[in-house]
């Protein structure tokens, strides 16, 4: 029998608590991590058949399996955090312990409350959707952008930092996440877009006006280009610039860019090599009008940068983050400004482009336009 989408999904995310004691205590009794590996691609094989079952006829959608068994993963996560932070406990411990140890961190703590709560609540949102025959295009992206951003910098850290002698077989639990990312990721662009109701004339229009007279733009234009200076200044400081304001701000703003666990570091630098790059795109695409990537990319960037932020603020104030590395009580504010309307920007970027798309779409030929009206 196989139950509707919704509760079939939420049936399996809720498997999360049994199913991470069950795996806890197996590696309590399991010999050598290529075990505590083996059990963990067995529950992730099994997750994938219990999606299939649950999903009924909305399997015909594939992505429906992935984002029913990410919900569950996303419900495990939420476990570590919980358990690491002391609010539970006998759940994944020895598993975390063994197994995952940079999860212990405050950035892989951070990492694991995002991914339960709003990873968890896009994959609800995003089966409802799917549920109901309506378009999670938009909400997909986000998505997309934002466990991309969460894996890529997570991976790096794991690979640079101070836990790369402690890598165990079960790091290899990560691969199948970044296919599996990478695979939804090119349905999603593949799914079609809502096309809004605008004449030609109306995207002219909109296409003529200069920059002075799209004060919105105009702003965000500025926020831009703050943000990509703020952006190097950050990928300067982490590549040891020998520049005093450099030195000065990684000692006395942002001491956490020191962590040895290399998260905030992979983090810096991948703003500097890929984010940087995107905030000057952003600033030609709101000048120059029919740049139609601008929607899409703009929604991807917004949900890299949201969670790239939620980690790199809350680890640099857990407790879990050494004191020399934890931002210093005098900076805080300043610290916070600073790193928050970071986050914001893209957000308001992303809305912009969505709420008013006439600027970015082609520009159709006017003749056309004439034609269907004569009709």
């Amino acid at each position: 029998m196989r139950l509707p989408a919704v509760p079939g999904a939420l049936a399996l995310s809720l498997l999360a608590f049994p199913v991470a004691f069950g795996v806890n205590s197996a590696a309590a009794l399991a010999d050598s991590p290529g075990a505590l590996m083996l059990t963990g691609a067995l529950v992730l094989a099994g997750l994938f058949v219990v999606g299939f079952v649950s999903g009924g006829s909305h399997f015909q959608d594939p992505l429906f399996c992935v984002f029913a068994v990410f919900s569950f993963t996303s419900v495990v996560d939420l476990i570590i955090s919980l358990e690491e932070d002391g609010y539970i406990s006998g759940f994944v411990e020895i598993y975390v312990r063994e197994g995952e140890p940079y999860l212990r961190t405050a950035h892989g703590i951070m990492i694991c409350y995002w991914d339960g709560i709003v990873h968890y609540a896009l994959y609800l949102a995003m089966i409802t959707a799917m549920s109901q025959r309506k378009s999670y295009r938009n909400l997909g992206l986000f998505w997309l952008g934002s466990l991309m951003m969460s894996i890529v910098v997570f991976l790096l850290g794991n690979l640079i930092g101070k836990y790369s002698s402690d890598i165990s077989p079960a790091f290899l639990l990560n691969m199948p996440y970044v296919l599996i990312l990478i695979w939804a990721g090119l349905r999603l662009f593949q799914q079609p877009k809502a096309l809004p109701c605008l004449t030609a004339d109306k995207i002219a229009e909109e296409q003529h006006k200069g920059l002075h007279q799209r004060p919105q733009d105009l702003g965000l234009v500025l926020f831009l280009i703050l943000a990509a200076a703020f952006t190097f200044f950050r990928g300067l400081v982490v590549l040891d610039c020998p520049a005093d304001s450099c030195f000065e701000y990684i000692y006395q703003h942002e001491p956490y860019l020191r962590d040895p666990v290399a998260y905030p570091k992979a983090q810096m630098l991948v703003y500097l090599f890929y984010v940087l790059p995107f905030f000057c795109l952003c600033v030609y695409g709101l000048v120059r009008p029919g740049c139609a990537w601008m929607p899409d990319w703009s929604l991807v960037f917004a949900g890299a940068v949201a969670q790239a932020q939620f980690s790199h603020l809350g680890s640099s104030l857990h407790a879990r983050t050494p004191f020399p590395y934890q931002t210093p009580e005098d900076a805080w504010w300043s610290f916070l400004l600073t790193n928050v309307l970071y986050a914001l920007g893209p957000q308001l970027l992303a809305y912009r482009c969505l709420r008013r798309p006439a600027f970015f779409l082609p520009a159709a030929p006017a003749s056309l336009d004439k034609g269907k009206k004569r009709q």
